[in-house]
């Protein structure tokens, strides 16, 4: 089954299905207030995002201390990433980033 990048107004959706109908509908179901703006089948059966375009290239795990500062904060976004910024000397930028980062994955 291919895999499909589908944006809408609000969303990057990434989603399996049999062709495009069928992962329109998927969005439609899941976001029926969204409009769809792109969907691309993708060229393999894997996503993948470059800690680059997020902006960590440093080799320290910046998933395991973005979420300790989520936990800190109590998700509390803002005060994670002051305390991300104090805690790793990271600029507000590249804090934001990795905090966002982990929020969206549920840390």
């Amino acid at each position: 089954m291919p895999l499909f990048e589908v944006e809408t107004d609000a969303h990057i959706i990434i989603t399996w299905a049999n062709d495009e109908t069928a992962a329109t509908a998927v969005v439609q179901e899941a976001y029926p207030s969204d409009k769809v703006l792109r969907l691309t089948k993708r060229p393999r059966d894997t996503w993948v995002i470059s800690k680059g375009a997020l902006g960590l290239t440093d080799n320290t795990d910046p998933c395991s201390v973005a979420r300790d500062c989520l936990a800190k904060a109590a998700g509390d976004k803002v005060h994670a990433i002051r305390l991300y910024m104090h805690e790793t000397g990271s600029d507000l930028e590249a804090s934001r980033k990795v905090v966002e980062s982990n929020m969206v994955m549920g840390w």
